[in-house]
């Protein structure tokens, strides 16, 4: 077995997370293992394959999660399954979030719609030994109430001592939402650190997401080295042939996807 070659996965459950987002529970005919913010090529038989981030635990060894947005042939696809049928998993592939890192320092993890799903992986790998951590921070945003991923999962999470977590929506109609409207960015002023030399933030999202929040991190008085971005978007083969996902100097899929925004900043439409 090699990285070329796939790992056949039963689809054993599916959770509709919004109308276009919907998590699928795979089963490896073998252990699989990988580490927080790493990504797979998920096979779909005789049509093809797309990179995704696992969004699941990366401790969970006997099945993996990934969270899928429906946007071309591949996922729309995938959507139609119904459970039970076997695709492929080829990987794991890149560098994940270097957890080891932010032992000992706040942590804030800022997402923005279905950039929660590697998010998810990275929060709950913190979780799992939380006390390593001065604090815990999760700012989550979406367009509206129906768009939040993982909705089952918040009532626990908030359960957390250590976690602090602050929701928003773009819009919504009167009475449907008691958090905060407004986008994402916004939370990060409710987000209130001990130390800000000893915080690392985490940020996945839409581009356009990603290009405010950097902004707005750096205007609070983050360094670019303790601001980590997730750099999923344009990967293709998974181990740096094809050049598709090429990022300046850099391969997003051999030498990412997760940087420092130290690392690119200096990178031409960055945010593209």
């Amino acid at each position: 077995m090699t990285i070329y070659t796939p790992i056949p996965a039963v689809v054993e459950k599916i959770i509709e997370e919004t109308p276009n987002i919907k998590t699928f529970v795979l089963r490896p005919s073998m252990t699989f293992r990988f580490a927080t913010g790493q990504f797979i090529e998920l096979t779909y038989p005789r049509l093809g394959e797309a990179p995704f981030t696992p969004s699941s635990s990366p401790f969970e060894t006997e099945t993996i999660e990934v969270t899928i947005m429906r946007a071309g042939l591949i996922t729309s696809k995938l959507h139609q399954l119904r459970g039970g049928e076997t695709l492929g998993i080829r990987g794991p592939f890149g560098r994940g979030y270097p957890i080891e890192q932010f032992a000992g320092k706040e942590v804030v993890i800022v997402g923005g719609g279905v950039g929660m799903a590697p998010l998810r992986s990275l929060l709950l790998t913190l979780i799992s030994d939380i006390k390593k951590y001065k604090k815990v921070h999760l700012a989550y945003g979406a367009k509206t109430p129906l768009d939040i991923v993982y909705k089952y999962q918040f009532p626990e999470w908030k359960k957390i001592p250590q976690l602090n977590i602050q929701r928003s929506v773009d819009t919504c109609p009167a009475g449907q939402w008691d958090e905060t409207i407004g986008l994402v960015t916004c939370l990060l002023d409710q987000i209130k650190v001990n130390d800000i030399n000893n915080t690392v933030v985490v940020v996945c999202g839409p581009p356009i997401m990603m290009k405010f929040c950097v902004k707005k991190i750096l205007g609070l008085g983050f360094s670019p080295n303790q601001l980590y971005l997730s750099m999923e978007a344009n990967m293709s083969c998974g181990v740096g042939k094809c050049g598709h996902c090429q990022l300046g100097p850099y391969f997003i899929c051999k030498d990412g996807p997760v940087f420092t925004y130290e690392q690119i900043k200096d990178i031409p439409e960055l945010f593209v």
